[in-house]
Formats: C-alpha cells, sequence, structure tokens
C-alpha cells in the first residue's frame, strides 16, 4: 500500500472516510461496554470479529475479491494478529487497573509511536509539525480525562496501554507497506487470525465460552459486526491513499465520541473540559494529519537570452 507521497492533502472522500472511522468505532467503545454485561471480554470479541471475519470470506467469495497472497497475505495476518489480537490483549489488561481516562490519554500516544515507527521503516520523515500535532492531541485528551488523571495506577497498566497503542501502531505501518489489497479482502484474512488469538486469550483466562441470551446483547453484537466490517474496511480502505501516521489519528479521535455518545444516552450533560479538549485535541489532528506546509515557490523559468 506503499505510495509515493503519503504526506500529500487529503481529498474530501478521504476526510468524510476518515470521520466514519472514528464515529463507527467511536461508539464501538460504548456497545462493548453493554456486551460485557453479559459476554466475557475476550470471547465476546472473538465472536464478533469471528462472525465479521464469516461474512467478510462470504462477501470476498460472492464478489469474487482474490485474497492477498505473498508479502500482502504475511500482512495482513500481522494486522490481525497485531490490531485484533494484542492491542486488544493489552488494552483489557490494563483496564483491570487503569481508569477508562488514564487507559485512552497513553493510547492518544498511537500517532507519535505510528510516526516513529514508520520513520523508521522510512515510509515517512520524522518532522517537527507531525511530532507537535501528536502531541497536542495527547494534551487534549488529557484534559478531557483531566480528573481521572490524579488516580494512582499500577506502571504495568500504563505499560499495557502503550504496548497495546505500539501493537496497533506497527500493525498500521506493516499494513501500509505491503501491496495495495482490497479493504474486504484484507479484514477478510486479518479479523478471523484476530479472533483465533483472542480465542486463545479467553480459553487461558477461562471465561465463560456462551452464546448471549438478552435480545439487547444480539442487537449490540450485529451493531459491533456490521460496524467493524464498515469501520476497518474504510480504515484499510484510507490507508492505502494516506500517510499511516494520519491514519492513526483515528485512535485519538475515538474517545471523544465514545465520552459524547455515553453522555447522551445517560443524559449527563457535556462539560467545558469536554469542549475544551476536544477543541485541542482537534488542533493536534489538523496539525499532525490534515494540515499540511505550503511547498516552496518553484523557480521561475530563465527567459530567453539567459535572464529570469
Amino acid at each position: 500500500m506503499h505510495d509515493a507521497s503519503p504526506r500529500a492533502t487529503p481529498t474530501a472522500l478521504i476526510v468524510a472516510a476518515f470521520a466514519a472511522v472514528v464515529v463507527f468505532l467511536g461508539v464501538n467503545f460504548v456497545a462493548v461496554r453493554v456486551s460485557n454485561r453479559e459476554l466475557a471480554p475476550f470471547w465476546g470479541a472473538a465472536l464478533r470479529f469471528f462472525i465479521a471475519g464469516a461474512i467478510l470470506l462470504a462477501l470476498v467469495r460472492l464478489r469474487r475479491v482474490p485474497l492477498p497472497s505473498g508479502s500482502g497475505l504475511r500482512a495482513a495476518g500481522w494486522f490481525g494478529l497485531l490490531s485484533f489480537g494484542a492491542s486488544y490483549a493489552f488494552l483489557y489488561y490494563a483496564l483491570l487497573a487503569a481508569p477508562a481516562g488514564v487507559a485512552s490519554v497513553a493510547f492518544a500516544t498511537m500517532p507519535l509511536l505510528t510516526l516513529v515507527i514508520a520513520a523508521a521503516f522510512g515510509l515517512e520523515r520524522l518532522t517537527g509539525r507531525g511530532v507537535a500535532g501528536g502531541l497536542l492531541a495527547v494534551a487534549g485528551i488529557a484534559l478531557v480525562f483531566r480528573e481521572q488523571l490524579t488516580t494512582e495506577v499500577p506502571l504495568a497498566s500504563l505499560l499495557a496501554v502503550l504496548a497495546g497503542a505500539a501493537a496497533g501502531a506497527l500493525a498500521t505501518v506493516l499494513l501500509k507497506r505491503a501491496p495495495r489489497m482490497h479493504p474486504l479482502a484484507a479484514n477478510a484474512v486479518a479479523m478471523p487470525i484476530g479472533a483465533v488469538s483472542l480465542l486463545a486469550l479467553s480459553l487461558v483466562a477461562r471465561e465463560p465460552i456462551v452464546f448471549p441470551a438478552l435480545p439487547l446483547t444480539w442487537g449490540v453484537l450485529a451493531w459491533l459486526v456490521t460496524s467493524s466490517i464498515i469501520g476497518f474496511g474504510l480504515l484499510v480502505w484510507i490507508l492505502a491513499r494516506w500517510s499511516a501516521s494520519a491514519v492513526s489519528y483515528t485512535a485519538v479521535l475515538m474517545p471523544l465520541v465514545t465520552v459524547t455518545v455515553a453522555a447522551a444516552l445517560t443524559g449527563e450533560p457535556l462539560t467545558p473540559a469536554l469542549a475544551l479538549g476536544g477543541a485541542v485535541t482537534l488542533a493536534g489532528v489538523w496539525l499532525g494529519a490534515l494540515s499540511r506546509p505550503r511547498p516552496a515557490p518553484a523557480a521561475a523559468a530563465p527567459a530567453p537570452g539567459g535572464r529570469a
């Protein structure tokens, strides 16, 4: 998926797809909370991705979309293992002791981690503009969850969140380096692999392997499956057309959607901290992903006779 101009200014269609990913996957965090009331976390995630993966494989077959092979297959496999498997596992472990706000702030380092990893692979340049955008985004999320930041959190939990962010960042970069592939095909490979790894973790954790009994849980599961197919499909589509570090800013904006939706469902008023933190975060996204420095003016062509 590597392109020659990864920092190109995104088109309106790419920005719209980026916003859709943020909304779909941001709402998913609220849906997961509902699902976790009946389904154990690892098993619930595994079930979600098993169903989504089966639907994607059926769509690939019906539409005769070729599955990736060679380096593309390896990249899709690593994307599933790291993004759907390892990242989720680290976050779940961290949330056993860390408040969601602290985890959100630590996970907001993902754009910075992605930029560093992409630079190490030679996909992007480590620029002051990119670093400043990432730091602004972290500051904005910290403002939103500032009350939870006073809570003492075990170092192991913070390291687990950072490991989860690093796993997601590495997954994005590896997929970006791969040959361009159809989003349906990439996720048809990645989601079952992620589901198998999550099922293995569920068995190790001795979670109860049960299917939902409540209609509400089935409805939430249907939403999670649908939004995963659409959201991660759009994510792969965007990644083929934009830089890995820019795409990773979706992880920063998702907590803002989660907090807003949760407040709307509970009837709680939105706080000034959310407005201020959201504005700072959006400024970081603009600086690090959406904006682009003006190109240097081209030198004037020499006039006849050698004069400029």
